[in-house]
């Protein structure tokens, strides 16, 4: 697979057929505020230049990216070789080979995953929403209960991996965030950093990881809350929403090959 510069390739141990990749903003065509790998087909973006982008994508990976129409929720569903796009979930599973789960993203947080013996793949989108779910039900949850029935895996025999996101420095949110992940976790407070009046400075990724480590994943690498990593503060490499409001979305895959 020969990668554009700029996109990243996730440093994890994964087994040897499972693939993943993590686009940028380099490689496509469309054009300013969508420069230039806009995945996404719903920012206004010209949509002979989103199916342009994606499949480059394709090509690149050659593997089928599945693009689902994300809510912020805590649904998940299971991709066959024949999973058309536009499913309504934030999460997905495919045991196929070449069936790409694919989440796109501009601030939330991608999460990737895979079964040690490189059996089934997965992926999902958490923003703070679908990651502080209902009654501590939120998407990892969805996803990583979907992953394990459909591969008879507990999630000692799971690997994740966090891509880019919004980071701490930027992520300013109110009361109510906080109090959506503390109503089940009195513990994610110490992810949450006075800000402002009546304001908090969140660690996505943190809760994520407080999350994966909850459901038994201890196995987890990318995102490690550094600056390089945060959407907000390198314009030229990701898209960003916070930051720009009008923008393109970028897309972390992973693949059975």
């Amino acid at each position: 697979m020969k990668v554009p510069a700029g996109w990243i390739t996730p440093d994890w141990p994964a087994p040897v057929n499972v693939r993943s990749i993590c686009t940028t903003r380099a490689g496509g065509i469309s054009h300013p505020p969508y420069g230039t790998l806009n995945l996404g087909d719903h920012v206004g973006d010209a949509p002979e230049a989103v199916t342009t982008n994606r499949k480059i994508l394709a090509g690149v990976i050659q593997a089928r990216p599945v693009f689902l129409r994300q809510v912020h929720g805590r649904s998940a569903v299971v991709l066959d070789s024949g999973a058309p796009d536009g499913a309504q979930a934030d999460g997905c599973v495919a045991t196929a080979p070449g069936v790409a789960c694919t989440m796109m993203v501009a601030d939330c947080l991608p999460v990737l995953f895979c079964t040690a013996d490189g059996g089934v793949v997965a992926a999902a989108h958490a923003g703070w929403r679908g990651l502080a779910g209902e009654g501590g039900q939120g998407i990892l949850e969805a996803v990583v209960g979907l992953l394990g029935s459909t591969a008879s895996a507990q999630p000692a025999q799971m690997l994740a991996w966090l891509g880019p996101c919004i980071g701490a420095p930027a992520f300013e949110v109110g009361s109510e965030v906080r109090a959506a992940f503390e109503a089940d976790d009195a513990g994610a407070a110490s992810l949450f950093r006075p800000h402002a009046q009546s304001k908090w400075l969140a660690d996505l990724q943190g809760l994520a990881r407080r999350r994966l480590h909850a459901l038994g994943i201890a196995r987890i690498y990318g995102n490690d809350g550094g600056p390089a990593w945060c959407t907000v503060a390198n314009p030229s490499q990701f898209f960003s929403h916070r930051r720009d409001r009008v923008g393109g979305r970028f897309a972390a895959s992973i693949w059975r090959a």
